[in-house]
């Protein structure tokens, strides 16, 4: 069974402070959703590439991105919902029938690693789910109506990051269970979770940034400059 790869970019992004949609805001000359796409289109793991964008963005991104359009690999753009399992359905509604493995990453992290989405398939081919997460630096402070109400092991919290790669007919049963029971979830995994289906961990890079404030695309264009994105 083949891998599609959805890559999210239909958010707004009023954090970041641009008047375009985040996933178009550009870093070193290009949209974010052109670095994501490209290193996609170029992984051996991943058989399909679908951009999941807004509305009035789907005009725009043949025109943004170049030569990419022509890649076999590329599906046409989806229109994605209001929230981001919206937009996960709408994805997964567009896959032909021989796809089995769904990766879903955030064109936001344009920084994400070709070997990392290597590592992340093959896991969750083996197991049926996995994520890309990075060991967190600094203890974690659960609080509730400005009070700690728990420190959790910091050897046990690890932030998530994408490509989040699942079975599809488990990423499928998550978001329907999900939209039945008035669920939002704001990871993929948290859907799978849901279900009782363990999700396996795989060690992401410090460097697969994403890009909320404008001080993240400052780091993006630094972490480029330097040329340790491969």
């Amino acid at each position: 069974m083949r891998v599609a790869a959805l890559i999210l970019g239909a958010g707004r992004g009023e954090r970041l402070g641009h008047a375009v949609p985040k996933a178009f805001v550009t870093l070193a000359g290009r949209p974010l959703i052109a670095h994501s796409l490209e290193t996609f289109l170029r992984s051996d793991a991943i058989d399909r590439v679908v951009p999941v964008v807004s509305e009035e963005a789907r005009t725009e991104l043949s025109g943004c991105l170049g030569a990419l359009p022509r890649h076999e690999k590329l599906a046409p753009a989806v229109v994605g919902g209001r929230e981001r399992q919206d937009s996960v359905r709408a994805g997964l509604g567009a896959l032909s029938e021989d796809v089995g493995w769904v990766a879903v990453h955030d064109a936001a992290r344009p920084l994400v690693r070709g070997t990392a989405i290597e590592r992340v398939v093959a896991a969750a081919r083996e197991c049926g789910a996995a994520i890309l997460a990075a060991p967190v630096a600094d203890t974690i402070k659960r609080v509730r109506d400005g009070v700690v109400v728990e420190t959790p092991p910091r050897t046990e919290c690890y932030a998530a990051q994408t490509p989040q790669v699942f079975r599809r007919d488990w990423l499928v049963r998550g978001v329907a269970a999900a939209a039945a029971a008035g669920r939002s979830a704001t990871d993929c995994a948290q859907l799978v979770e849901a279900l009782g289906i363990p999700v396996r961990v795989v060690e992401g890079d410090p460097d697969n940034l994403k890009i909320t404030l404008a001080a993240d695309l400052v780091a993006a264009e630094r972490q480029l400059a330097g040329g340790d994105v491969a």
